[in-house]
C-alpha cells in the first residue's frame, strides 16, 4: 500500500493579499511521512461547510472573482473590500491551506500500535487542511469508521453532527428546557430535529421558505415558524411559550433575526408573569451566533428585557470545556447513527480542479438550503 503513495500531492489553498486581492489556486506540496502517532490518509471525501467558506473565500466580493491559469491549475482572483480586508489582517500574505474535515483510507502509519492499527481502514478526520490529496493527522484526531461505510458517508460526521450534538448539550449545561434555531433546514438544522425527536427535547424551527417548512414537516418537526410569514413574532412567542424555551442558536448572525428571538423569548416568558414588573419578567435568555450567513450588523431592539444574552459560540471551545467523557460519548453517537440521523446529502461531488471553476464556486458560496458540494480530491 505504501508503495503507491506519491512523493508530492496537490492542495487547495487560499491567500488574501495585503494589496486586497484573494487568490484560489493549487499548490503542489511534499506528502509527509508519519511520525510514531500519525496516519497519513489518502482523502477520497471532505465538504464545504459555511466554516469552510470563512477561510476559502473569507469577506471578498466574490461577484468579482476572475479565472486564469490552465486547466490543471486553475487560480480564482476576487478583490477584498476594506472592511473584510481589516478583519483579514492576521493572514494577509498567507498561502492557507482549507477543509475542515474530511474522510479516506489511511495508507501509511506511523510505528505505534494505535497508529498501526488504523492502516489500510477508513477514517474520518478533524484537523484542517482537508481539501488536499493526502492528509497527516495524528491518530487523536482520526474517527475509525464501521467496516463498509463509504468516505462519502464518513465526510461529514465531524463539523455538523458534533455541532448539532453541542447544542443540546449546552442546553443541558445550563438547565433549559428548549432550543429555537435559525436556518433550520440545512443539514445541521435536519439532524438537529433528529436528535432532538429522539431525546425528546422541544425544538422551535425557524425556517423563511415555504419549501424550507416542507422539508422539516417531512421529518416530522412540530414547531415550524417562517421569519417571512406576517405573523412571524406572534407564531413564535407562542412556540417559545408552550416550549418555554429561552435558548437560541442563530446561523444568519447579521440583520433583525436574533433580536426578534430575544424579544419574543422576553413576550414568551412575559406570559407566565402573575405581577407587573417595570424591569420585565426577570427570565434569563440566551441566543447564540454560529454561522454568519447574514454580514450585516445585528441588531438588538427594545423588548428583549433586562435579563438577555447574545454571544458568540464555536464547536472547538464546546469540545474543550466539556470533558472527554462528554466528547467520547458524543463521537460514539455520530459513529452509531452515522447513516440515519447523521446523514448528510450533496448537490454534487467535484474535484480540486473543479473546486475552482467559477460556476461551481459561485453556486457553492450561495450557502443555499439544500445546496451542499463534496470535493473528492482524487477523483
Amino acid at each position: 500500500m505504501t508503495n503507491t503513495v506519491p512523493k508530492t500531492a496537490l492542495q487547495l489553498r487560499s491567500l488574501a493579499k495585503a494589496s486586497g486581492e484573494l487568490e484560489l489556486s493549487l499548490a503542489e506540496v511534499l506528502v509527509p511521512e508519519p511520525g510514531p502517532d500519525d496516519v497519513l490518509i489518502r482523502v477520497e471525501a471532505t465538504p464545504i461547510n459555511p466554516s469552510d467558506l470563512g477561510l476559502l473565500v473569507g469577506g471578498a466580493d466574490m461577484s468579482t472573482a476572475k479565472a486564469s491559469g490552465t486547466k490543471d491549475q486553475p487560480v480564482v482572483t476576487a478583490s477584498i473590500p476594506a472592511p473584510a480586508l481589516r478583519a483579514m489582517v492576521a493572514r494577509l500574505d498567507q498561502s492557507m491551506p482549507v477543509g475542515n474535515e474530511g474522510a479516506g483510507v489511511v495508507v501509511k502509519a506511523g510505528s505505534s500500535p494505535a497508529a498501526q492499527a488504523l492502516l489500510g481502514k477508513m477514517v474520518a478526520g478533524l484537523g484542517g487542511e482537508m481539501y488536499s490529496q493526502y492528509r497527516m493527522l495524528n491518530v487523536a484526531q482520526c474517527l475509525p469508521l464501521p467496516d463498509g461505510t463509504s468516505a462519502k458517508d464518513g465526510a461529514s460526521c465531524f463539523v455538523n453532527p458534533l455541532t448539532a450534538l453541542s447544542f443540546v448539550e449546552t442546553m443541558k449545561m445550563q438547565g433549559r428546557t428548549g432550543i429555537v434555531h435559525t436556518a433550520a433546514a440545512s443539514n445541521l438544522g435536519q439532524m438537529l430535529v433528529k436528535i432532538c425527536q429522539k431525546d425528546n427535547v422541544p425544538l422551535v424551527n425557524i425556517v423563511r421558505k415555504k419549501e424550507q417548512a416542507d422539508i422539516l414537516k417531512g421529518l416530522g418537526a412540530k414547531y415550524i415558524v417562517d421569519s417571512t410569514s406576517p405573523t412571524f413574532m406572534e407564531d413564535l412567542i407562542t412556540a417559545l411559550a408552550e416550549t418555554r424555551t429561552t435558548l437560541g442558536f442563530d446561523a444568519i448572525g447579521g440583520g433583525p433575526l436574533a433580536g426578534q428571538i430575544l424579544v419574543a423569548m422576553e413576550a414568551a416568558a412575559s406570559r407566565n408573569m402573575k405581577e407587573f414588573s417595570r424591569y420585565g419578567s426577570g427570565q434569563e435568555t440566551q441566543v447564540y451566533i454560529y454561522g454568519r450567513l447574514d454580514m450585516s450588523q445585528t441588531l438588538v431592539p427594545p423588548g428583549v428585557g433586562f435579563a438577555w444574552n447574545l454571544g458568540g459560540y464555536l464547536l472547538t471551545p464546546f469540545l474543550q470545556k466539556a470533558g472527554p467523557e462528554v466528547r467520547a460519548r458524543m463521537r460514539q453517537r455520530v459513529v452509531d447513527e452515522l447513516t440515519t440521523t447523521f446523514a448528510s446529502h450533496y448537490t454534487a461531488e467535484i474535484s480540486l480542479t473543479e473546486a475552482l471553476d467559477l460556476k461551481t464556486l459561485q453556486a457553492y458560496n450561495a450557502k443555499a438550503t439544500g445546496t451542499k458540494y463534496l470535493i473528492n480530491p482524487n477523483k
